[in-house]
C-alpha cells in the first residue's frame, strides 16, 4: 500500500532519470571536444590535436547511422551520431584554417587530386566535407544494395562501433612519436574516459548490441592508455635536441 502511494513520485522521477540519461548519451559526447575547441581557437596552433581523431568518429557515426537501418536500436544513440558528426566538421573546419594560415607558401592540396600521401591533409574545408559526402554515398549504397543480409548489418555494427572504439589511437600514436602530449588537452582525455565508461554502463543496462559493449570497453582501455602516456610523459619529458627547430607548419598525425 505504501509503495504504491508512492508512485506518484517514482514513476516521474524514473522517466526524469531516464530523459537525463538519454540526454547525457545524445550530447555528452561532444563535451570533451570543447576544451580542445577553446584551446585551438584561443592559441590559433592546431598541432597537438589529430585531425585523424575527426576522420575515426565521422566513419564511426556514418557507419551507425546505416546500421540503425539494418537493425534499429535506442534512438538516444542514433541522435548522438548525429551530434558528433556535426560537432567533428566543426572542429575540422577550425584546425583547417589554423593550420592553413601557418602554411604560407605551402602549395595547396585538394580532395580531388586523388593523393593519397595527402590524404586528410587538404587546404580547404570543402575538401573534407567532398570526402564524407562520398564516403556516405558510397556506404549508403553497399547498405541500401545489402540491406537484407543479416551478416551484412551485424558486420557494419561491428566495424561502427570498432571503427569508434579506435577512436584515441592516432592520438595514441602520435603522443608515442613525438614522446609528448603537449597541445593535447588533458580536460579532453579526461572527459573521454568519463563519457566512455558512462556509454559503456549505458550499453550494458539497455540492452544495446553486443558490439556496443565489447568496443565500449577497449575505448575505454585506450582512454587509459593516453592517460598513462600524460602521467609518464609529464614525469619523463624528452630532453630537446640541440639546435632543433620546431616547424609551425609540423602536421599532428
Amino acid at each position: 500500500m505504501e509503495a504504491e502511494g508512492l508512485d506518484w513520485l517514482l514513476v516521474p522521477l524514473h522517466q526524469l532519470v531516464s530523459w537525463g540519461a538519454a540526454g547525457a548519451m545524445v550530447f555528452g559526447g561532444v563535451v570533451p571536444y570543447i576544451p580542445q575547441y577553446r584551446d585551438i581557437r584561443r592559441t590559433q596552433n592546431a598541432e597537438g590535436f589529430s585531425a585523424y581523431v575527426c576522420l575515426v568518429l565521422l566513419v564511426a557515426n556514418i557507419l551507425r547511422i546505416l546500421f540503425w537501418f539494418g537493425r534499429r536500436f535506442e534512438s538516444p544513440l542514433l541522435w548522438q551520431s548525429v551530434v558528433m558528426i556535426l560537432t567533428m566538421l566543426l572542429m575540422l573546419k577550425l584546425c583547417t584554417e589554423v593550420r592553413v594560415a601557418s602554411e604560407l607558401g605551402v602549395k595547396r592540396r585538394f580532395f580531388a587530386d586523388f593523393d593519397p600521401h595527402y590524404f586528410w591533409h587538404w587546404s580547404s574545408f570543402a575538401d573534407y566535407v567532398q570526402c564524407v559526402l562520398a564516403f556516405t554515398g558510397i556506404a549508403g549504397y553497399i547498405t541500401y544494395l545489402s540491406i537484407d543480409s543479416a551478416l551484412f548489418v551485424e558486420t557494419l555494427g561491428f566495424l561502427a562501433v570498432l571503427t569508434e572504439a579506435m577512436l584515441g589511437v592516432p592520438q595514441l600514436y602520435r603522443n608515442h612519436r613525438h614522446q609528448s602530449t603537449e597541445g593535447m588537452s588533458i580536460k579532453m582525455v579526461l572527459m573521454w574516459t568519463s563519457g566512455d565508461t558512462f556509454k559503456t554502463v549505458y550499453f550494458l543496462l539497455n540492452g544495446a548490441p553486443l558490439q556496443f559493449s565489447v568496443c565500449g570497453l577497449l575505448q575505454v582501455l585506450v582512454d587509459l592508455a593516453i592517460l598513462a602516456q600524460a602521467y609518464v610523459f609529464a614525469r619523463h619529458p624528452p630532453k630537446p635536441a640541440p639546435h632543433a627547430v620546431h616547424p609551425a607548419s609540423t602536421k599532428a598525425l
